[in-house]
């Protein structure tokens, strides 16, 4: 590839490749203070290339590639190169990783303990991670959780918060000294800002924490909550996983270990004010 740049969250290393500079330099600007991969080797490689070659410079389309590739997956425009980059690595780890159990989750600790954070798109769990970074917490990922398969801990991965369409002006208005990407309007998921993790995120990121704490978000509802059983998390968990099926018998005891050992509450919230109390007040709690 003709620009190329390689980075390691935490137990992960990535190289990512471009047919175009601007995605890189973007790239290695939010990542400056991430280290590159223990001994130069990535695990994962990521391309971000033009589909003809006419397309690099003629209406560019970025076309997202690596060890492992969606054939079917649409191409997005240049100024969205940051966004397919993130895809990217997404893809690899969800397709390619087997050294943990992977959840869509966000994940912020405190004392040594874990609170992962699960549920479908638009529930609000990566704002709620953001603004609990804001107050003291500990940011570990806000894509993937990553379950230890032999000790249950939680590995970080502190990659760039992925806010979307509101949270981006409750996010800016929050921290207002925080480093942000570039606004990328009208992506597949609307309007799409990245926060880069703060200092201690980055310079923590080789410490797991135990988890302690499961959280199912929903926003946009009256302030309630309620404890999950451990079927229904069982069964949700399973659904938030990428690669539970590929990793067999070692998922499965890892999946079940998980559930037995944290409790689980279901929280809608109808503000990030009664959100914030709802957390405080579980983890208090347990």
């Amino acid at each position: 590839m003709r620009h190329c740049h390689s980075i390691r969250i935490g137990p992960v290393g990535f190289r990512i490749g471009s047919d175009w500079r601007a995605p890189i330099d973007q790239l290695r600007d939010l990542y400056r203070d991430y280290p590159v991969p223990e001994d130069g080797v990535p695990d994962f490689t990521v391309r971000l290339f033009a589909q003809r070659p006419w397309r690099r410079v003629l209406g560019p389309a970025v076309m997202i590639g690596g060890d492992y590739v969606l054939p079917e997956a649409a191409p997005l425009p240049l100024a969205q190169g940051v966004l397919a980059a993130e895809m990217g690595m997404n893809l690899q780890m969800a397709l390619g990783q087997r050294r943990f159990l992977l959840l869509h989750a966000s994940v912020v600790e405190r004392d040594g303990q874990a609170l992962l954070m699960t549920g479908e798109s638009g529930a609000g769990k990566s704002t709620l991670a953001a603004l609990l970074a804001a107050h003291g917490w500990r940011l570990m990922g806000d894509e993937f959780a990553l379950v230890d398969l032999e000790d249950g801990r939680v590995h970080a991965f502190p990659r760039l918060i992925s806010l979307k369409n509101r949270a981006i002006d409750v996010m800016t208005a929050a921290l207002p000294q925080a480093r942000f990407g570039p606004m990328l309007a009208g992506t597949p998921k609307g309007d799409i800002r990245h926060l880069v993790p703060d200092s201690r995120a980055i310079a923590a990121m080789d410490t797991p924490a135990q988890p302690k704490l499961l959280l199912f978000p929903t926003y946009g509802h009256a302030a309630d909550q309620r404890q999950v059983g451990m079927g229904e998390v069982f069964v949700r968990l399973t659904q938030a996983s990428t690669n539970y099926t590929a990793l067999g018998e070692a998922g499965f005891a890892a999946l079940t270990r998980l559930v037995r050992a944290v409790p689980a509450h279901a929280i809608d919230y109808p503000d990030t004010e009664a959100a914030l109390t709802a957390v405080e007040a579980l983890w208090a709690a347990r």
